[in-house]
């Protein structure tokens, strides 16, 4: 009866990390821009260019609330014209893993389903 008991306390500790991860990366677009920004820093024009079909108002808003999560930083550049550029964090990159497998079962997945 013990042992039940231990798994059913871990499960529900499981669950709610799981959860907490969800809340904090839900919608469309978090995971997608948190992917882009690990590869390499990139200019918001950039970003609303690579996350297709994201709106300039939702990756702004999407970009404040990363920031906010000390996911990824935003850097104002001294330059003529300011130029602004986003970059992950060192905590936003322990993300990099987390993404590389979703894409990897997405590969999967798109292959098992439409053979492609």
């Amino acid at each position: 009866m013990e042992k039940g008991m231990d798994i059913m306390k871990e499960c529900s500790h499981t669950i709610l990390a799981i959860n907490d991860v969800m809340d904090l990366l839900s919608g469309k677009w978090k995971v997608s821009i948190i992917a882009c920004l690990c590869f390499k820093k990139m200019r918001y024009s950039e970003l609303l260019r690579e996350v297709k079909g994201i709106s300039g108002r939702m990756l702004s808003r999407e970009l404040k609330e990363l920031e906010i999560h000390q996911l990824i930083k935003r850097v104002v550049l001294e330059t003529q014209p300011v130029t602004v550029e986003y970059e992950i964090t060192e905590y936003g990159s322990t993300l990099k893993n987390l993404t590389t497998t979703i894409a990897e079962w997405g590969f999967s997945h798109r292959k098992k389903i439409i053979g492609k």
